[in-house]
């Protein structure tokens, strides 16, 4: 059995850093395990993220972001 990646897109990444940054920031000074939870959960969207980036398929990624768009008229060349 071979290794897959899911696809993701890159606003999973971006949730994932804004998350961890609002979570360390934010949420660890009042409530050190909320804030710990909510840290480690969004470092491992990161990661997941980071394992889509190396090594998901590039068609399926394009094939997902253009489906996110479906009005989107192509540039004319």
């Amino acid at each position: 059995m071979t290794f897959k990646a899911a696809p993701l897109t890159g606003s999973f990444m971006i949730l994932s850093i804004i998350g961890f940054l609002i979570s360390a920031i934010a949420i660890v000074p009042r409530a050190l395990s909320w804030g710990f939870a909510f840290c480690l959960v969004f470092g491992i969207m990161f990661i997941a993220s980071l394992i889509a980036m190396t090594y998901a398929d590039v068609d399926d990624i394009l094939m997902l972001e253009s489906k996110k768009h479906p009005n989107r008229k192509k540039p004319k060349r």
